[in-house]
């Protein structure tokens, strides 16, 4: 899929930067095409475009200054944290402005008593739990990007990472946000008590992708540390006995804090990068953590290996030590670096399948590679059903980024069959645009467009992500038609 744009904006370049020059200090804009050029792209970096300026602010007012000053202008505003997304989520707009969150990275209070921390929206995920270790406690999402993603680019898309089965997505650890709707209007979402009157509109911000404001400063829940923590590392000769132990370790009421799935493609990958101590013969492994009292772990581990060693794992491993079990996280951790050792691009999909369809997903994407002429590594968030396959493709050679785009699409719209979503954590961006509607009615995608004109009736805020237009969903209708392909499947209204 190429990035089609279907809202049509003519900027007055001059003008627009010359009004950005006088609300802002002159070295928070980028308008040179050499400094624009490192926005082109987020970490879909098959999708490049050049903004006509990028603006650097370094507080809530001068945010509110560039929002009202494009609004009246009627420019497109792109909203970008660290640029590690993966969905074409902060792709900017050839007619628009990038408004980069990067500089806002104060820890503003962090409340030990309380278990909450009061961020900016460019602070890094693991600087939050760094800031926090002194008191015990930590911060929960840990996507595989955390040295270097932002709160606000994790609250964008709602992340997740290898503990999220246990402790939860974004969603379930921010209390509160503030955020700057598209006219510049500041707005405060949630709060600190444990429930707050009205509509949920802070769970409706989470997840919402820069299309319906920009966060300025976010309070997040803090964890306590766990005082133990081991990882069981079980090896499996076929995908479909992974796949089945993983729903067998939910069925048997075990909420592992983590459990994720690599196959033998993924591990010749990472252990020559990492040294992690995986096992190269097995078809695929897992790794199952459980995180509490000594006694709680013990316990608990005993039981994961009972229900793995009767769903046919071939052998078990335990990590006798903090530095073994961190060892094992790296190198689940370090999956994509590894594949992008070896490969000269790589294209990460985002699916969400029930868990009992994990083996038969993986069977699948296995036939996929021969289809498509392309090899696939397969990481999997798999307690929560969440699939990263990582298409293989050298951009330079004629034809492998489209063969990688259909692969991907392909993996997508399979996910849907299964009964699952197109995302987990990456977002829609401009990635998945054409499988929103695959996964989504077209009285659903009209009700996402209301909540979208609700809060920004000029369509300024990151336009052309997240939600197709009816224009865009019926060439894609037309095209699957044309192709022969299996049409759309009968899903539930909105």
């Amino acid at each position: 899929m190429s990035f089609i744009n279907d809202a049509a904006f003519e900027v007055d370049r001059e003008p627009l930067i010359a009004e950005l020059y006088r609300r802002l200090p002159r070295h928070c804009v980028l308008s040179d095409v050499e400094d624009l050029r490192p926005y082109e792209c987020d970490g879909l970096s098959a999708y490049c475009e050049l903004p006509l300026a990028v603006v650097l602010p370094e507080n809530e007012e001068q945010v509110i200054a560039v929002l009202r000053t494009c609004h009246r202008l009627g420019v497109p505003m792109v909203p970008r944290g660290a640029g590690t997304g993966l969905s074409g989520g902060a792709l900017p707009h050839a007619q628009g402005v990038v408004v980069s969150l990067a500089r806002m990275k104060d820890i503003l209070s962090l409340d030990p008593e309380q278990r909450l921390a009061v961020v900016q929206p460019g602070v890094r995920n693991l600087a939050i739990s760094e800031a926090a270790a002194p008191h015990g406690l930590y911060y929960a999402p840990d996507p595989s990007s955390q040295i270097a993603c932002t709160i606000g680019g994790n609250v964008a898309e709602n992340s997740g990472g290898v503990h999220c089965l246990k402790y939860g997505l974004t969603v379930h650890n921010v209390l509160s946000v503030r955020m700057i709707l598209a006219d510049g209007t500041p707005v405060a979402l949630g709060g600190t008590a444990p429930e707050s009157p009205g509509l949920d509109l802070l769970a409706l911000s989470i997840g919402s992708e820069g299309l319906l404001g920009v966060v300025t400063e976010v309070t997040v829940n803090l964890t306590p540390t766990p005082p133990c923590a081991q990882v069981v590392m079980a090896s499996f000769d076929d995908v479909n006995k992974a796949g089945n132990a993983v729903a067998a370790i939910i069925a048997a009421g075990i909420i592992p804090a983590g459990l994720e799935m690599m196959d033998k493609a993924a591990t010749a990958a990472v252990e020559p990068f990492v040294n992690a101590g995986y096992d190269l013969e097995a078809a695929a492994i897992l790794l199952a953590e459980s995180d509490g009292t000594e006694e709680e772990v013990a316990e608990e581990i005993a039981r994961i290996r009972t229900v793995l060693e009767e769903n046919g794992a071939t052998s078990l491993k335990v990590s006798g030590n903090e530095q073994e079990r961190l060892l094992y996280w790296a190198g689940r951790k370090a999956a994509f670096p590894a594949i992008g050792r070896i490969s000269p691009d790589y294209y990460c999909m985002d699916g969400t399948i029930p868990r009992k369809h994990l083996g038969e997903m993986l069977t699948a994407i296995n036939a996929m590679e021969e289809k498509y002429n392309l090899r696939c590594a397969n990481v999997f968030h798999a307690g929560d059903g969440n699939l990263h396959p990582l298409i293989m493709f050298d951009a330079n050679k004629p034809g492998e980024l489209e063969r990688a785009e259909a692969f991907g699409a392909e993996i997508l719209e399979r996910s849907v069959q299964f009964g699952g979503s197109i995302t987990g954590e990456h977002g829609v961006g401009a990635e998945k645009i054409d499988q929103m509607c695959v996964q989504y009615s077209e009285d659903a995608l009209d009700a996402f467009r209301a909540v979208k004109n609700a809060l920004d009736p000029a369509g300024l805020l990151n336009p052309g992500k997240g939600i197709p237009s009816l224009h865009r969903c019926a060439e894609y209708g037309a095209m699957h038609v044309h192709k022969g392909n299996v049409p759309f499947p009968e899903l539930p209204r909105f």
